[in-house]
């Protein structure tokens, strides 16, 4: 089936499309601060984390299933096949650059699958408090 939007419509669709505050983060950082479990937003070291622990050097990334191609969720897009391989792919590889920046200067890195917190927010929860009890 072909777009039944016209480009412009499409673009302005996509552009309304946020990278931060999404749905899955939010609902972790609810569940955590209630929990007592403070974090920094914006914090300036590579990839942008979605939740840093400074003190404890933990960053904790929310990844959505179509943006960094989750292996149980991704769906290939069937048009414009080549343009959305080429994002997805360069999305992954940021990804795996940027885990390997951070673990060069002593960071711990934690990366959610939205669909994870969507479906057990609770084990995600529990992940990040045991990898700040350890550090």
């Amino acid at each position: 089936m072909s777009d039944v939007l016209t480009p412009s419509q499409r673009k302005h669709c996509m552009s309304r499309i946020t990278g931060k505050d999404t749905k899955p983060e939010l609902l972790l950082r609810k569940l955590l601060w209630r929990r007592g479990v403070r974090y920094r937003l914006n914090y300036k070291i590579a990839g942008r984390p979605d939740l840093v622990f400074a003190g404890k050097r933990v960053a904790v990334f929310v990844d959505g299933c179509f943006w960094h191609r989750c292996p149980k969720h991704y769906v290939k897009p069937k048009t414009r096949a080549e343009f959305w391989e080429s994002k997805i792919q360069g999305n992954v590889e940021r990804d795996r650059k940027n885990n390997a920046l951070l673990k060069e200067a002593g960071w711990t890195v934690i990366r959610l699958w939205e669909h994870e917190v969507e479906q057990d927010i609770e084990s995600c929860v529990s992940r990040i408090e045991k990898v700040l009890s350890k550090a």
